[in-house]
């Protein structure tokens, strides 16, 4: 009898090991599948846009800015873009962390051309939910940007205090 309850003991004990790495190889999976849904439709958002750089036609689709923009002007705005989705892009696969995002978007943010993309789609970002992620993002590039023009500092690349590594 007790050889019988050691082995019902060891049977479930098993059991939940293999439950725990089914488990662990099905979260494996889905973080592939979402990391490689985040990589095709990053790589179909870029190519659009090299294609409306490209073609002043197809950059007259995407002009929904609150003013006259010129072409050339368009086309720099859509590279922009680029460069930013291109950041927040690694930030969501895990290849940066918020810190190291924000380090980037303080580079970036020392372009006059960025900034007045920034500006210029401020009105784009006003329909994202305060609690997204991408909200939040946004307002720490707003934070840099006003930040940046506040400072009397030469030194830029210590303006804006970064995230906790946590976050």
């Amino acid at each position: 009898m007790a050889t019988q309850s050691l082995w019902k003991t060891r049977l479930s004990a098993a059991r939940v090991r293999f439950a725990s790495a089914a488990d662990s190889v099905v979260t494996a999976r889905n973080r592939h599948r979402t990391r490689a849904a985040l990589t095709e439709q990053h790589r179909l958002h870029f190519d659009l846009l090299c294609k409306a750089m490209d073609d002043p036609a197809l950059a007259a689709v995407l002009n929904t800015y609150e003013s006259d923009v010129t072409p050339e002007r368009q086309r720099q705005y859509l590279f922009a873009n680029a460069l930013y989705v291109n950041a927040l892009y690694f930030h969501r696969i895990g290849a940066l962390t918020r810190r190291e995002l924000h380090g980037h978007f303080r580079i970036m943010c020392q372009n006059r051309v960025f900034q007045e993309y920034w500006a210029a789609t401020h009105h784009h970002r006003e329909s994202l939910p305060d609690s997204s992620e991408e909200a939040g993002l946004g307002q720490m590039m707003d934070n840099l940007i006003q930040d940046q023009a506040d400072s009397d500092a030469d030194e830029w690349w210590v303006v804006g205090e970064p995230p906790e590594e946590s976050q």
